[in-house]
């Protein structure tokens, strides 16, 4: 099933005419929180967006792994891995991890049928389409999964971005940072003008697990026309997503940290 809501518009046109407009939902860290993500998908259908995409983080810490899943295919999401998608699938050591982060990952895979542990291996680290570049950390090195989150991490991955605007995560906390004549910037605003940057690194913030003290959901929908950005907060139903971790077992600061 495709998220395609104007129905008059065909996704292969969508691709090669750069005259039409296009509205673009990005999320990610969805981390099996399907309460949060089932609300970030009404609020992306409410603005009609054409096209979903997911910069990685569809499972760990939460309970819902395989409903996380089953609805970003729904949706036929172009999607990147995140360290947990592949941790969960042995593509990137667990032991990297915390604690209770490792053991939801190890709850994780227990969880989920060859189905789903294949669909979480094949996916790439980077994706390109259309002037936009989508990865989960930093472009440098990105199997490493490194974060951005400093002047000097951005600069890294500036040097490799092949697109004006790169959407990424991992951080939970969104953010931008843009390139322009040769200087790197920090804006922390809700919406960004695309136009005013030469190149653009975008956190797009997390749908299940927010950590910038805003308890809300977060996504960011891209409209090619204005050549905006903005980051969108969702509330959703916390208290069920909270009693599903405690009821399946895992780590109650898992639970705690939505709160």
């Amino acid at each position: 099933m495709s998220f395609l809501i104007k129905k008059n518009v065909d996704s292969h046109i969508c691709a090669v005419r750069k005259d039409l407009r296009l509205i673009y939902g990005v999320m990610g860290d969805i981390h099996s929180n399907y309460d949060a993500l089932t609300a970030v998908v009404d609020e992306l259908r409410r603005e009609q967006v054409d096209k979903v995409l997911c910069v990685g983080g569809i499972v760990g810490y939460a309970a819902e792994p395989a409903k996380c899943i089953d609805l970003v295919r729904e949706l036929n999401c172009i999607v990147i891995a995140g360290n947990h998608d592949y941790a969960v699938v042995g593509k990137f050591p667990a032991n990297y991890f915390h604690a209770d982060a490792r053991d939801a990952v190890v709850w994780t895979a227990r969880q989920l049928s060859n189905e789903y542990l294949d669909f979480l291996k094949n996916m790439p680290l980077v994706e390109e389409l259309d002037g936009i570049t989508l990865v989960h950390g930093s472009l440098n090195r990105p199997e490493f999964f490194d974060y951005i989150s400093t002047v000097v991490d951005a600069e890294l991955s500036f040097s490799l971005l092949k697109t004006p605007i790169c959407f990424y995560g991992h951080t939970h906390i969104p953010l931008v940072f843009y390139l322009k004549e040769g200087n790197i910037h920090v804006d922390r605003g809700h919406v960004f003008d695309v136009k005013k940057a030469d190149k653009v690194l975008i956190n797009v913030g997390s749908v299940g697990q927010s950590r910038d003290w805003d308890i809300r959901a977060s996504c960011a929908i891209y409209d090619t026309d204005k050549m905006t950005v903005e980051i969108r907060r969702v509330k959703y139903n916390i208290n069920s997503a909270v009693q599903k971790i405690y009821s399946a077992g895992l780590p109650a600061v898992n639970a705690l940290r939505l709160m």
